[in-house]
C-alpha cells in the first residue's frame, strides 16, 4: 500500500534530483532537495485538507487530482503563476518574462526576475491570505458534533451563529491589514484581500450550487464517505450508488474548489523559495516534483487509509494551521517571518491533533461496554 502510493513520488523526486544535478551540479542538487522539504514540511496541513475533500470524490476524479492536478500545481502554480507576476507587475510579455527569470539575478537587485516577485508580496500575501482566513473561519463558524480545543472552538461556533460572521470577521481583519500596511500599497492590498474573499465565496457558492445529483435531491456534503465504493458505478450493501452522487457536475466543482485551495497553500512556499534560491529551474524541480508530488501522494495516502476517520482531530488541527498560515500570510505583508516558523506551525498542530486523536481512541477503547438491554 505504502509503496503503490508513494512510488511514483519517489521515482519523480529522484529523476528531479538527477536533473538538478545535471543542471546546476552539487549546489543546485542541494538547493533542489531543501525546496522539497521546505514545501513537504509547509503543506501536510495542506494534505490533510485535501484528502477530506477528495474522499468525497469517486475513483476517477481521484485520478484526475492525480494527473491534471499535479500538472496545475507544478506548471501552473510553481512555474507560470511567478512568471505571470512577473510579467504583469513588468509589464513583459510572456517571452520576456522567462529571459528575466533566467538571468537569475539576486533577490536583492531592482529589475531582476526575484525582485520583481518579492515586490509582488503584498498583493499575494493579501489574497492568499484572505482566501485561507475564509476557510478557517467557515470551519470553525460551524455546529460540530466533534471539538477539539473546546476553549476556543465553542466560542467560536457560538459567534458563527450569526448570520455572515465570517464576512464580518473577514472584512474586519482585512481593514485592519489595510490599515497597518503603507500607504503606497493600502489600496492594492485591501483590492487583493477583497478579491481573495471574491474568489473563495465565488467557488464555495458554485459548489453549492452544482452539489447535486442528476435528479437535484442529493448534496455532496451529506454523502456518507464510508460508502463511497472503490470502482465507479459499483452499488454499496447499505446504500445508494454513492459514486453517481460525486460524479459530474458536483465532483467538477469540488475538484476545483480543491485546486484553489491547493494553490492558496502554495503561495507561501513560492515566495519562501526565492530567499533560498532565485533560479526558476530549481524552484519547479524542488518544490514542484519533489514537494507537491509527495504532498499529493500523502493526500491520496490519507484518504485510501481512512486516517481522517480514525483520528478525528486531525481535521481540527489542519484547519487551525490553515488559520495561522493565514495570519501569517497577511503579517508578512509588513514583517517578514521565517520561512521555518511557517513551516513548524503546520507540523506543530497536525502533530498535537494526532496525539491527542491517538489518546481519545484509547480512553473510548478503555471505555466499558453499555450493558445489553434485558
Amino acid at each position: 500500500m505504502f509503496l503503490r502510493t508513494f512510488g511514483w513520488s519517489f521515482a519523480v523526486s529522484i529523476a528531479a534530483l538527477v536533473v538538478a544535478f545535471v543542471y546546476g551540479g552539487s549546489q543546485a542538487l542541494f538547493l533542489a532537495f531543501v525546496l522539497g522539504i521546505l514545501e513537504a514540511s509547509l503543506s501536510f496541513d495542506n494534505a490533510v485538507v485535501n484528502a477530506r475533500i477528495l474522499e468525497r470524490m469517486n475513483s476517477f476524479w481521484q485520478k484526475m487530482f492525480l494527473t491534471v492536478g499535479i500538472l496545475i500545481a507544478v506548471f501552473g502554480m510553481r512555474v507560470l503563476f511567478p512568471l505571470l507576476i512577473v510579467g504583469l507587475t513588468a509589464q513583459l510579455n510572456p517571452v520576456q518574462a522567462v529571459q528575466l527569470a533566467l538571468e537569475k539575478g539576486p533577490i536583492e537587485e531592482p529589475g531582476t526576475y526575484a525582485y520583481i516577485l518579492h515586490e509582488a508580496h503584498p498583493q499575494i500575501a493579501a489574497f492568499g491570505g484572505m482566501f485561507l482566513l475564509m476557510i478557517f473561519l467557515d470551519f470553525f463558524f460551524e455546529e460540530r458534533d466533534i471539538r477539539w480545543l473546546h476553549w476556543l472552538e465553542m466560542p467560536l461556533a457560538k459567534v458563527g451563529k450569526m448570520n455572515g460572521a465570517s464576512l464580518v470577521v473577514g472584512l474586519f481583519a482585512l481593514a485592519i491589514i489595510g490599515q497597518l500596511s503603507g500607504d503606497e500599497i493600502r489600496g492594492t492590498v485591501l483590492m487583493s484581500g477583497i478579491f481573495g474573499m471574491v474568489t473563495y465565496f465565488l467557488v464555495k457558492g458554485l459548489g453549492e450550487l452544482f452539489a447535486v445529483d442528476e435528479s437535484g435531491e442529493i448534496d455532496v456534503g451529506e454523502i456518507d464517505v464510508g460508502n463511497i465504493p472503490e470502482q465507479a458505478g459499483t452499488p454499496t450493501a447499505t446504500g445508494p450508488n454513492t459514486a453517481v452522487q460525486v460524479s459530474g457536475k458536483a465532483a467538477f466543482m469540488l475538484f476545483l474548489y480543491l485546486e484553489m485551495i491547493d494553490a492558496s497553500f502554495s503561495f507561501d512556499g513560492v515566495i519562501g523559495a526565492f530567499a533560498i534560491t532565485s533560479d526558476p529551474i530549481i524552484i519547479a524541480l524542488g518544490l514542484g516534483l519533489i514537494g507537491a508530488m509527495f504532498v499529493r501522494s500523502l493526500t491520496v495516502y490519507l484518504v485510501r487509509q481512512g486516517t481522517l476517520d480514525e483520528y478525528v482531530y486531525l481535521d481540527h488541527g489542519a484547519h487551525w494551521a490553515i488559520g495561522a498560515l493565514a495570519v501569517i500570510l497577511l503579517i508578512t505583508i509588513g514583517i517578514h517571518v521565517n520561512e521555518v516558523i511557517t513551516g513548524l506551525i503546520g507540523v506543530f498542530f497536525i502533530g498535537a491533533s494526532f496525539v491527542a486523536s491517538i489518546r481519545r481512541n484509547q480512553r473510548r477503547a478503555a471505555e466499558p461496554e453499555p450493558a445489553a438491554l434485558p
